[in-house]
């Protein structure tokens, strides 16, 4: 049988600050550790596998762990999505995206409202979830779209879908995805539909990223190149802004994604299955729920057995995450802080991973496992794995 490789990145699951994260404002926190801390919460498949056994991880230990485990600095400056895939899929940036934390500038404000024809509401540094809240009354009575942004490299739109239609709302974004480059560059144009009335607005699942295409090639790409099929799972397609990926599900919330990736390996589809879990980071980190995030990740858990015995012995599954979003640490945003790294070949063998110094060595090993060849940035270690 061929070689296969998985990817499953837990949006947000970081374990522990990074040693920089003082430049974040972003020290103490620790997502999976504050999480388990408050909530007990009890992920067995995964502790088996030796997510305790990583080094500061604040997670059960096991004795005999089933996979190789470790985690991962992020070499990129920031602490975004986007960064966050990019690296693990090979390309660290070497300047990161700009942040606003006092707003955008006037100038482009100005400019995005005569593009698209009327004033906006907001240009803030905001939680989504209230700033539709405090604003969306006068959005629903003026028509005017609101404009946010967080500590990450984002340009928000939010807009009810009554008053602002979605496709219009997409047409909104796209003008801004075209305007935010050069010395504005902006990591995505996120669309935020909501609905509601009266005060009381809920966003719903029509939300639609609009991402820069990397500025070099990532293993993505130097898959396609090789003929093999890359899937997409989830957010991913937009993260690389539809670049190196032949084949799309786009889940809108973990159990879809997660029965997709099963479908996936069931049917033996795909070369290299990339699948992103938001709603850790969606629905409970930057909502401050530790609880709901908790369950999220019991969730997950609670199907690893599944996904573990639709594969074969020479599929490699890595879990993952893309920067962390503590729920239990002040403000909303992310939190610049290690990812975990759990890794197996069909039925695994423990080994000990360490800290890697980049996300790349994830891209650096699938690429290996899949082409037997070397990526140009970062450290494989699938001769661990065998």
């Amino acid at each position: 049988m061929k070689n296969r490789a998985i990817v499953i990145v837990l949006d947000s699951v970081g374990m522990g600050y990074l040693p920089d994260a003082n430049e974040f404002n972003d020290v103490g926190a620790h997502t999976i550790g504050h999480v388990y801390e408050h909530s007990g919460m009890k992920i067995p498949n995964m502790v088996s596998l030796g997510i305790g056994n990583i080094e500061g991880s604040r997670l059960p230990r096991v004795r005999f762990p089933r996979a190789a485990y470790g985690r991962s600095l992020e070499r990129t400056k920031a602490k975004d999505t986007t960064c966050g895939h990019w690296e693990i899929a090979g390309f660290p940036m070497e300047e990161p995206f700009r942040t606003y934390p006092n707003g955008f500038p006037k100038n482009v404000i100005e400019a995005f409202e005569t593009k698209i024809g009327r004033k906006v509401l907001g240009n803030e540094v905001a939680s989504g979830t209230e700033i539709i809240q405090r604003l969306g009354d006068e959005h629903v009575r003026t028509g005017y779209p609101i404009v946010y942004t967080s500590a990450d490299s984002v340009f928000q739109i939010a807009a009810h879908e009554d008053v602002i239609p979605l496709e219009q709302l997409y047409g909104f974004c796209e003008t801004a995805r075209a305007m935010l480059v050069g010395e504005n560059l902006v990591g995505r144009v996120i669309a935020r539909p909501f609905v509601g009335g009266n005060g009381k607005y809920t966003r719903t699942e029509n939300r639609r990223d609009y991402a820069l295409e990397p500025m070099r090639d990532t293993i993505l790409d130097g898959l396609v190149k090789k003929g093999m099929d890359v899937v997409g799972i989830g957010k991913i397609e937009d993260i690389f802004a539809h670049r190196g990926i032949t084949t799309v599900d786009h889940t809108k919330n973990n159990p879809d994604g997660i029965e997709a990736t099963i479908r996936f390996i069931k049917e033996g589809r795909g070369d290299f299955i990339f699948t992103n879990l938001v709603d850790t980071d969606m629905l409970y980190g930057h909502r401050n729920d530790p609880d709901g995030y908790a369950a999220a990740l019991e969730y997950f858990d609670s199907k690893l057995p599944e996904i573990l015995s639709s594969m074969s012995d020479t599929d490699m599954l890595i879990i993952t995450a893309d920067h962390g979003c503590d729920p239990c640490f002040p403000g909303t945003d992310h939190t610049r802080e290690y990812i975990p790294i759990l890794a197996l070949i069909g039925r695994g063998k423990p080994a000990e991973l360490g800290t890697r110094r980049t996300f790349a060595d994830i891209g650096a090993t699938v690429y290996e496992y899949l082409t037997g060849e070397s990526w140009s940035c970062g450290e494989s270690f699938l001769k661990l794995l065998i």
